[in-house]
């Protein structure tokens, strides 16, 4: 993968919040990391009435700045003590918020050296981005924080401050606040893609899948997931050798996915099995099944040919729009069964599970 294109699918990864949420939860660390964000809020009440009256502090009274800093201080540390995680929204919202009042926040102070080094706290913020949401979402906060540096530099310069100091607060601020976190979390988003990487065929693996799928399942209103099992494969392995059946698992994982829409998940979940999820209509699920499968079975550059038998699962809200939506478990459940019934059948063919009752099947909709 050259540097364009990692820079490009870290760009557009659709980080799955949600996912990361229960994972935490499951590990049971969703508790202890919501107390270590409430303790922060704490903290940073504590600092504001700390400040409060000393030469650094807002002046004036009454102290309103400190007032605020205290109070959202608490109302944060409470919301995250007594409250569930947040959801996706109300977690974005909660960032921003902090975003703009550390900023307001600092610029009430008459010590201007010491008010450029709250842009420290952006930080904090900023690597919660960086773990919970998308590129894009931590380059907003950089924007921020950028703006907040130079406003913070120009304060100390206009402020009787020596402008070599205020070059040098600047350059601090930069690489702390806005330039190392990007960085990091491009490191973070490598290290969790190979994670979820099949290190053979660069294909996404089964727990990879596990986290791209729901995203189509609540995205669309149809979608079809394919199991692909290639037809006595075993053979393969013992006539050729196990180096030659890689090239052939290679080659497969290849033309799946040159083949899939673009839309397409494709994986590869276990030794010679694979999965392509995409948004299909029913009536469109079986012709794009044997279209993919026709693309493993195409006359290969070596003398070594394989078939796959393939079961389709699908479920189109617009057929029936009043039928309960199938799980992504459900839909991959179905998929297999239906690749076996393929595979008993002889192989090389495909069985469609239309998860989507007929229309004669129906209950009446009440008028």
């Amino acid at each position: 993968m050259n540097d364009g294109k990692t820079l490009r699918a870290w760009w557009n990864d659709p980080v799955d919040y949600r996912w990361l949420v229960r994972t935490l939860a499951a590990r049971s660390a969703l508790g202890p990391l919501k107390a270590l964000i409430g303790v922060a809020g704490a903290a940073i009440a504590v600092m504001g009435a700390v400040i409060a009256g000393t030469p650094v502090g807002p002046v004036g009274s009454p102290d309103i700045a400190s007032t605020v800093g205290v109070l959202s201080g608490t109302l944060w540390a409470l919301r995250w003590w007594l409250l569930p995680w947040p959801s996706r929204t109300e977690s974005l919202i909660l960032i921003g918020c902090a975003d703009v009042l550390f900023t307001l926040e600092f610029l009430q102070l008459p010590d201007r050296l010491f008010g450029a080094m709250g842009a420290l706290l952006l930080v904090v913020t900023g690597s919660y981005l960086g773990f919970f949401h998308s590129a894009r979402a931590l380059a907003a906060h950089s924007a921020w924080s950028l703006l907040t540096v130079i406003v913070f530099s120009v304060r100390i310069a206009t402020g009787g401050g020596d402008i070599r100091l205020a070059l040098a607060v600047a350059l601090l601020l930069f690489v702390s606040v806005v330039s190392a976190l990007p960085a990091l979390q491009l490191l973070y988003w490598l290290l969790r893609t190979e994670s979820l990487s099949d290190p053979l065929t660069e294909l996404l693996n089964r727990r990879g899948l596990e986290i791209r799928l729901p995203l189509l399942v609540d995205r669309y209103p149809a979608i079809c997931v394919m199991t692909f099992d290639l037809d006595r494969f075993k053979s393969v392995n013992d006539a050729w050798g196990h180096p030659v059946g890689d090239t052939v698992l290679v080659r497969t994982a290849r033309r799946l996915h040159d083949a899939a829409r673009e839309t397409a998940v494709v994986a590869r979940t276990g030794g010679e099995e694979f999965v392509v999820a995409a948004p299909i209509a029913a009536v469109a699920a079986r012709a794009e099944a044997e279209r993919l499968r026709r693309a493993v079975a195409e006359p290969p550059e070596t003398s070594v040919e394989v078939t796959a038998s393939v079961g389709a699962a699908v479920f189109d809200a617009t057929v029936c729009p009043r039928c309960p939506r199938p799980t992504p478990d459900e839909l991959l459940h179905a998929a297999d069964a239906a690749m076996y019934r393929a595979k008993q059948s002889g192989g090389n063919l495909v069985v469609v599970d239309e998860l989507t009752p007929p229309r004669d099947h129906r209950h009446p909709v009440p008028g």
